[in-house]
C-alpha cells in the first residue's frame, strides 16, 4: 500500500529499525550536517533532530540514505523490482488474440491508476500564512563553513511552461537570503531554468510552489531525469502504484502535493539575478558563485506540526548516492531502449555521477564503443557525463578493480581515447567555461582485425574447471 505522506514512511523507518530520534539539541548551522556526515559515512541510520536550535520544527534528514532505506522508500524489494516494472512495459506490444488482450489487462490496469489526481484540500493547508510569511521559523540548514548562507536543499519545486502550461517538478537548492527571499539554483539546461527563459522572453514573472516534506517517490521523482512531456506526478503515481493527490495553492495557479508538510509559494521575475552561492556540493567542493533568479515567498501553507526534510551533500558517500544509485538502476531498461547493445552501466559514487560512467556492451561492428559514446552523449541528462569507459559485455561494471585491470591492460591510449566538446554539468569546476568543455571516452573492448588490430587478442587466464573442482573437493584435506 502507497505511504500517503512523509509521516508514514516515518512510521515505516522506525519499525525497520532504520531511523534515530535525537532528543539533544542541535543547531541547523553546520552541527547538525557534521553529525549527519559522519552517520551517512557509517553506513548509519536516517536522523530525526527532535530539537533543532531557534526552531520548534523537528529536522528530518538521511531519511534516504542507504540501498535498504531507498528499496523502504519506493515499497519495493529492491531498487532493481522497479526497473524490472518498467522494462515490462516497455516490452508490451500490440495483443494478437484474446489471451494476449487478457494478459494484458493488469498490466494497463497499473497504468491507470498513476495519474495525479486534483483534491479540493489536504494536511498541507491545516495552516496558511499570507500576512508576511516568514523562513525565519524553519530549521534551515547551512551546511558547510564556506557556504554562502543557509540552503533549501529538498524542496520540490513546481512551475509549469509558459506557453504549454505542461508541469514540471524539480529540485533546486534555495540560498535563503532573508525571511522571504531566497535564490533559485536554476541550471542552464534544468527545465526550471527554460521555463523562467521563456517567461523573460514573453516578459512575465513565473509561478513558483516549492513542496517540503512529501511522500518519498514524490520527492524521488523530482531528482530523476525523464523526458521532457513526462509529468513526474505521473511518475510519482508509477512508483507509488497510486495517484498522488494534488491541491491548488492559495496564491499562485499551481498545483503541489496534498499531502506535503510545507508549501512555499512565490513568485520569480526572470529578470531579477542576484549573487548566489558558494555551496559545498555533491562534487566534494564548493560550486562557484553565480548569477541566479529571486524567488520571493508570498505564502506558506503547511502542517500545525510540520516536520521539515532536507539533505546535506559533500564528499561522498552521502545520503544523495544511494539515491544516485537507484536512477541508474531504474532507468537502465529505459536506456537499453534506446541503446540496446548495452548489457549494464554503472555511475561510481566517487565519480559524483556526472564525471564517470562504465558502460558494458555487447559489441557486434567495429567502432561500435564510439558509437555507443555517441549515443550517450546524445541522450538526454546523459549528456553531461565527463568520461565514458566502454568495456566488454563480460566484465563486471561495479567491480571497479576489474574494470581497471581490463581497462588499463586493453587499451593503447593514442589509439583508444577520444575528445569531444559540448555541454557539461554547471557544477563542473574545471570545465573551460560555466556549462561547457570537453569530455572523454575510453574504448576498453577487446580490439578486432576489422578495428585494424593484427596482433593476437590473448585469452584471460583462468583455471579448468575440473582442477577448480578437484581442489574445491579437496580443500580440507589440504588443512585449510
Amino acid at each position: 500500500m502507497a505511504y500517503r505522506d512523509l509521516r508514514d514512511f516515518l512510521l515505516a523507518l522506525e519499525r525497520e529499525g532504520e531511523l534515530k530520534r535525537i532528543s539533544a539539541e542541535a543547531d541547523p548551522i553546520l552541527e547538525i550536517a557534521e553529525i549527519t556526515d559522519r552517520v551517512s559515512k557509517a553506513s548509519g541510520p536516517a536522523l530525526l533532530f527532535e530539537n533543532p536550535r531557534g526552531s520548534r520544527i523537528p529536522l528530518l534528514i538521511n531519511a534516504f540514505g542507504s540501498e535498504r532505506r531507498m528499496a523502504l522508500a519506493l515499497e519495493a524489494p529492491t531498487v532493481d523490482s522497479i526497473a524490472e516494472r518498467i522494462s515490462e512495459i516497455l516490452d508490451l506490444k500490440a495483443p494478437e488474440g484474446l489471451l494476449d488482450k487478457l494478459r494484458m489487462l493488469p498490466k494497463l490496469g497499473d497504468l491507470a491508476g498513476i495519474f495525479p489526481v486534483s483534491v479540493k484540500s489536504g494536511p498541507c493547508k491545516e495552516v496558511v500564512e499570507r500576512d508576511r510569511p516568514s523562513l525565519d521559523a524553519f530549521p534551515i540548514l547551512k551546511c558547510w563553513p564556506g557556504d554562502g548562507g543557509r540552503f533549501i536543499t529538498l524542496g520540490c519545486v513546481f512551475t509549469k511552461h509558459p506557453v504549454t502550461g505542461k508541469r514540471n517538478c524539480g529540485m533546486y537548492r534555495m540560498q535563503v537570503y532573508d525571511g522571504q527571499t531566497t535564490g533559485m539554483h536554476w541550471q542552464t539546461q534544468k527545465h526550471g531554468a527554460w521555463h523562467a527563459a521563456k517567461a523573460r522572453e514573453r516578459g512575465e514573472k513565473i509561478p513558483v510552489a516549492v513542496a517540503i516534506g512529501c511522500d518519498p517517490a514524490v520527492v524521488f521523482s523530482a531528482i530523476v531525469p525523464l523526458p521532457d512531456d513526462l509529468d513526474e506526478m505521473i511518475f510519482a503515481g508509477f512508483v507509488r502504484r497510486k495517484p498522488v493527490e494534488m491541491v491548488a495553492c492559495e496564491t499562485v495557479p499551481l498545483e503541489v502535493p496534498a499531502h506535503a508538510e510545507i508549501v512555499l509559494e512565490g513568485w520569480v521575475d526572470p529578470s531579477e539575478l542576484r549573487r548566489e552561492g558558494p555551496f559545498g556540493d555533491h562534487t566534494g567542493f564548493y560550486s562557484l558563485e553565480g548569477d541566479y533568479p529571486v524567488f520571493r515567498l508570498g505564502c506558506i501553507t503547511r502542517r500545525r506540526e510540520p516536520i521539515y526534510q532536507t539533505i546535506i551533500v559533500g564528499k561522498p558517500p552521502q545520503e544523495d548516492c544511494p539515491m544516485g544509485t537507484a536512477v541508474e538502476r531504474i532507468f537502465l531498461p529505459v536506456i537499453r531502449k534506446q541503446i540496446p547493445e548495452i548489457v549494464d552501466m554503472h555511475l561510481p559514487w566517487a565519480g559524483v555521477f556526472h564525471n564517470l560512467m562504465i558502460v558494458a556492451i555487447e559489441k557486434r561492428w567495429p567502432g561500435h564503443a564510439r558509437k555507443v559514446m555517441n549515443a550517450i552523449w546524445g541522450t538526454g541528462q546523459m549528456m553531461f557525463t565527463k568520461c565514458i569507459v566502454v568495456v566488454d559485455h563480460d566484465t563486471n561494471v561495479r567491480d571497479t578493480a576489474e574494470v581497471a585491470w581490463k581497462v588499463l591492460n586493453h587499451i593503447d591510449p593514442e589509439r583508444d581515447i577520444q575528445f569531444t566538446l559540448g555541454p557539461v554539468d554547471t557544477l563542473d569546476h574545471a570545465s573551460r567555461l560555466q556549462d561547457f568543455g570537453s569530455k572523454m571516452g575510453i574504448d576498453a573492448t577487446r580490439k578486432w582485425p576489422s578495428e585494424g588490430f593484427d596482433r593476437p587478442w590473448p585469452e584471460e587466464i583462468r583455471m579448468s574447471p575440473e582442477i577448480r573442482e578437484l581442489v574445491t573437493r579437496r580443500w580440507k584435506e589440504y588443512g585449510f
